[in-house]
């Protein structure tokens, strides 16, 4: 294979990555499992895993649980739902499942961040309080806050 082929193939490989991060993105609270997304990207599971990790930084099951807890995030704030009702809306079919991954992610349990968050961005744009709110990507929440003293 020639350099100028390899880079076609590389450049052909992003591609379908980013549709297979889009799908993602867009049906997030759809059932998707690797095995659908590799599928739908015309490549085995663990290509799709190893590329989408070198491309994106995380394997596509992070990536997936990353934007379920985004919305999950978004849902406890507006505080009409219940924690099991937030669970099974983003698409996760286990509350134990969802419960870790939230705590993993945004360092306290969901329903702690419901009761701490309830209107802590009333009057904030929602295009401001998705950044602001965000949930740490690829690192995941410290233990506890360093000391300062």
């Amino acid at each position: 294979m020639t350099s100028a082929s390899a880079e076609e193939q590389r450049l052909r490989d992003l591609v379908r990555l980013r549709r297979v991060r889009d799908r993602i993105d867009r049906e997030y609270a759809q059932p998707l499992d690797v095995e659908a997304l590799a599928r739908g990207a015309h490549m085995s599971s663990g290509h799709l895993s190893r590329e989408f990790r070198a491309a994106f930084g995380e394997s596509p099951y992070a990536y997936l649980m990353t934007r379920r807890i985004e919305r999950a995030m978004a849902l406890l704030r507006r505080g009409d739902l219940s924690v099991t009702e937030v669970c099974f809306a983003v698409g996760c079919s286990s509350l134990g499942t969802f419960s870790t991954r939230f705590t993993e992610l945004v360092g306290v349990p969901p329903s702690v961040y419901r009761r701490q968050q309830a209107g802590a961005t009333a009057g904030m744009p929602s295009c401001v309080a998705k950044q602001v709110t965000r949930p740490v990507r690829n690192r995941e929440a410290p233990a506890s806050a360093p000391s300062l003293a």
